[in-house]
């Protein structure tokens, strides 16, 4: 089985996988980084958002042959302490329902203010479009959002 070197959370990791093993899985079962979470597999609900060179990135979707030279961040290396402006703000809106979505949520959200970092209503909704929250607390995570962006600037 290869060998792959991966850095994770500004750590260097080596796994051994298959080639085409989804990112996701190795983070969860070889690395033991489950914040990331399995949502669908198809890149298509954002459970499994992560940061791969600073943007926001279904890991279910990318192999760890690929990851190879990539500075990823899970939800684990977002902050040290859980105090990150976007996490800041979600305990501060009281975001979560079931919680599931939420980490998916947060990295979509962190790396979308990393580069918008003073959003409108629209821009937050067009950059949160696709992360699905199925106990549907998309006017809360809106919120949330505008306030991690005032926090950030």
């Amino acid at each position: 089985m290869p060998t792959f070197t991966l850095k994770i959370n500004n750590e260097k990791h080596t796994v051994e996988a298959d080639a085409d093993t989804p990112l996701l899985w190795v983070l969860r079962d070889k690395i033991n980084l489950v914040g990331t979470k399995f949502g669908c597999g198809i890149g298509q609900c954002g459970a499994c958002t992560i940061h791969v060179d600073g943007s926001a990135m279904r890991s279910c979707l990318l192999q760890v042959s690929q990851a190879e030279e990539m500075d990823i961040t899970t939800i684990e290396g977002l902050s040290e302490k859980g105090d990150h402006p976007v996490q800041q703000a979600w305990k501060d809106i009281d975001v979560p329902q079931c919680g599931y979505c939420q980490a998916g949520q947060i990295m979509t959200a962190s790396a979308f203010l990393n580069e918008t970092p003073n959003p409108s209503r629209e821009d937050i909704r067009h950059a949160m479009n696709g992360n699905i929250c199925r106990c549907a607390s998309y006017n809360s995570i809106e919120e949330a959002v505008k306030v991690a962006a005032e926090k950030l600037s």
